[in-house]
Parts: C-alpha cells; structure tokens; sequence
C-alpha cells in the first residue's frame, strides 16, 4: 500500500491506495495506527465484498504494514 499521512485531532491518519481481493480495483482507505496494531474489516467501495485488513503499527505510531485479504 502506498499513502500520504495527515494529522486529524492530534491523530495520525494515513490515507493509503489499496487494491481489493475480489474485484482488483484500487481504491483509498484512510488508517489511523496510533492505536496499534489493529485487525477488522471494510467493504470495497467498489464492489461492496468484505475485505479483511491487518494492521501492523511501529513504534512510532506510524504504519509497518498493512495487508488486505479476502474476508470469506
């Protein structure tokens, strides 16, 4: 995933392309890591499946990884 940080209410968003498991398309996710690590799902917006992401946050409150998977 590629991505732009940006500060939001003292937060440290991140707004990263991703490219969904089911229909291929590219699309933007806005993630917040400075909670750590974090694992729940988000619907594409394109085709509306489940898709399961996995957060990794390092120390520093940014992020180390992100992966997308197929959530069925």
């Amino acid at each position: 995933p590629r991505g732009h940080p940006r500060r939001h209410a003292g937060r440290m968003l991140e707004s990263l392309t991703l490219q969904c498991p089911f229909c291929g398309e590219r699309f933007e996710a806005v993630v917040d890591a400075s909670g750590g690590d974090a694992d729940y799902v988000e619907d594409c917006p394109v085709c509306c499946r489940p898709i399961r992401l996995r957060l990794q946050a390092g120390a520093d409150g940014g992020i180390d990884r992100l992966d997308a998977d197929r959530d069925d």
